[in-house]
């Protein structure tokens, strides 16, 4: 079953016709990057529409649909809704604003029944979020990047750099490694400044015996990676090495707990758990972790809220952390394909805490 069969199969019957004009549910469904181009998605066939721009090579390389060079989008796609008799037409709730769901039904005066309602958005979400053999190797791909640039960051790393130069080493390297871009702006930080979970890379310098925190991934072929490792320039107090060991003990028994079944609300308490009991519950804010995969944040999550079973092919971050506003902040991140039993680590980075010297 491919893509487009697998989103059609999880609409109602009385869903006629799936209006997709989102980026990433359009690359999605046809393996394509593009900045424009609607896909239509019939019960018995799919049209990738796409100007002169793309058409060269969308013919190339898109499967699974006809490939429709647009000239005049209003006639070209009524003809192709009349020829498929189509009733109910559902769009992306949760990418299309208002202004372009009223300019649709005004452009198409015909009497069709438009969904706006969560149905288009939800399927896509659950065909999103359980990933094929071949999706895994793709963010495994992009997971090796970001690891790699890592190693060549910590083996250049030193007293004195600004966190905006670590950003930039990252940056560069992944992209010299073959990224096609970075997951999400960088964040690297340093010293006290590690203690704010999504703080923005400055001119501070590393200072002897600080935390550097590194939050990165790279992409490939469209698919994320994430990761997240504090380290320490010189020495660490003895302090420092207490809260890391507590991140890194929650985020262990989180990796050996994930599997098919239970919920991310579970998964979620099992690494907060050992954070409150260590003295630590209000320093770790925000939720364990989230889905990956076209988007660096997608379903499902892992957090207090989360009530979603997961499912085998899912892959979800395991990303614990304690902040000392002040002081200083811990996070350790991997994040995993889960299995039936278990779950397949996606990160190979030793979790251990690194000391540069």
């Amino acid at each position: 079953m491919n893509r487009i069969e697998c989103l059609m199969q999880h609409l109602p019957e009385e869903i006629d016709c799936a209006w997709i004009a989102s980026d990433v549910n359009r690359r999605y469904l046809t393996g394509m990057a593009s900045s424009a181009g609607i896909v239509l998605c019939f019960r018995d066939a799919a049209y990738l529409l796409i100007d002169f721009r793309y058409i060269e090579k969308a013919r190339a390389c898109v499967k699974d649909c006809h490939v429709v060079e647009l000239e005049n989008m209003t006639v070209q796609v009524e003809n192709l809704l009349q020829q498929h008799h189509v009733e109910t037409i559902a769009v992306e709730s949760a990418e299309m604003t208002l202004q372009q769901f009223a300019n649709l039904q005004k452009r198409f005066p015909h009497t069709y029944q438009w969904d706006s309602s969560n149905i288009l958005s939800d399927a896509l979400r659950d065909c999103r979020m359980v990933k094929t053999a071949e999706e895994v190797a793709q963010i495994q791909a992009a997971q090796r990047i970001a690891e790699t640039a890592l190693q060549q960051v910590l083996d250049w790393l030193h007293v004195g750099v600004t966190e905006r130069e670590i950003q930039q080493k990252l940056d560069f390297t992944m992209l010299e490694l073959g990224a096609e871009a970075m997951s999400f702006p960088t964040i690297a930080l340093t010293g006290a400044r590690t203690s704010m979970p999504h703080g923005v890379p400055s001119d501070a310098n590393v200072q002897a015996g600080d935390f550097v925190l590194m939050d990165f991934g790279a992409v490939v072929n469209g698919y994320h990676s994430d990761m997240t490792r504090t380290v320490c320039v010189g020495q660490p107090t003895e302090k420092m090495r207490t809260v890391y060991s507590v991140v890194q003990h929650a985020q262990k028994a989180a990796l050996q707990a994930a599997k098919a079944g239970m919920t991310g609300k579970a998964l979620d308490a099992i690494a907060r758990d050992i954070i409150t009991e260590a003295g630590y519950g209000k320093q770790f804010g925000h939720s364990l972790g989230h889905g990956v995969g076209m988007e660096i944040h997608e379903a499902p999550n892992a957090a207090p809220s989360a009530n979603t079973v997961l499912q085998a092919g899912n892959i979800v971050t395991i990303e614990p952390g304690i902040y000392l506003p002040g002081e200083f902040g811990v996070r350790i991140e991997d994040f995993v394909a889960i299995t039936e039993d278990g779950c397949q680590n996606l990160t190979a980075f030793t979790p251990e805490l690194i000391c540069v010297e």
